[in-house]
């Protein structure tokens, strides 16, 4: 099972930030650690292209981040400050993305040990994301005849807002959505499927609307590819995620979204999305615990 790595490229941020940057560090560690994987499946990606970006974002925005020219409000919104770092981190995040969707179409599964930026607009950035990789590699996959319907599988406790905006319209890309109803994005989009589930949601109630998600998904997307947004902040212990899920119900959800495609002999494309645990082993935990599963049950 191949893994696209992004943590070499350095992100700076201000002293204090929230957003945890040395998961992806200590999940890739972890992964090397488990035994179960070795050097030879991890991986760097080429940076996304151009072209390839804009398939999903409008290139006057793809130019002003590139360029440096974007609004301080712009960053504010995104969460980060202007740096060539954020730049090459960024695309290198798509193209980790559209090197697992690739991947996945010969192994059967691949994952980006980042990724999961669905809060990026076409033509605009916020929530920590600047381009939305999933819009981005369902797109290319099109776009280079290796898929004609992709399903986007969204388990992140926040909306896919940025993934429905984009994608709205296409019925040949159908976004599933399941997170929390009173998270962020508080103004929610549109997606082909929304769940809202309340605010210290457990296991039980958690799968039980996953599964009547993935019924209706995969029934009505009828995808050549899933790509699935394995985030890990449903957690009960998240701080920024206001679910209630165990170790164990994440891992059942998982183990649920992959146990469908691989019936359906469908390739498959990871990436982690979000994870803001109080304890940050435990995000790692999480998101080593999704790539485990995917390689047991699709690898």
């Amino acid at each position: 099972m191949k893994l696209f790595y992004t943590d070499v490229f350095v992100l700076p941020l201000p002293a204090g930030h929230r957003f945890p940057m040395e998961k992806y560090a200590r999940l890739r560690a972890a992964l090397l650690a488990s035994g179960v994987f070795s050097e030879s499946d991890f991986h760097l990606p080429p940076a996304a292209s151009d072209e390839e970006l804009a398939r999903a974002h409008d290139p006057a925005y793809i130019a002003a981040v590139s360029c440096g020219e974007l609004e301080i409000s712009a960053q504010k919104a995104i969460g980060f400050p202007w740096s060539p770092g954020m730049v090459e981190r960024s695309r290198r995040s798509a193209g980790a993305t559209l090197a697992a969707c690739r991947t996945a179409f010969v192994d059967g599964i691949s994952a980006n040990l980042a990724g999961g930026t669905h809060h990026a607009f076409r033509d605009r950035g916020e929530g920590f994301c600047v381009f939305n990789d999933a819009a981005v590699a369902a797109r290319a996959m099109q776009a280079e005849g290796r898929a004609q319907r992709v399903l986007i599988v969204d388990c992140d406790v926040h909306q896919g807002n940025g993934t429905a905006s984009i994608l709205r319209g296409d019925d040949s890309i159908f976004t599933f959505s399941i997170h929390g109803a009173r998270n962020f994005p508080f103004e929610k989009e549109t997606s082909d499927l929304d769940i809202e589930l309340p605010d210290g949601c457990n296991d039980d109630a958690y799968l039980l609307q996953l599964d009547h998600g993935l019924d209706t998904a995969f029934d009505l997307a009828r995808p050549d590819l899933v790509i699935y947004l394995a985030g890990a902040d449903p957690y009960h212990d998240d701080r920024l995620g206001r679910l209630a899920l165990s170790f164990a119900g994440l891992a059942e959800r998982d183990r649920r979204v992959f146990i469908r495609c691989q019936a359906l002999g469908l390739p498959v494309a990871v990436a982690m999305a979000g994870g803001y645990a109080r304890q940050i082993d435990d995000t790692v935990a999480i998101h080593a615990t999704s790539i485990r599963l995917a390689r047991q049950i699709l690898g």
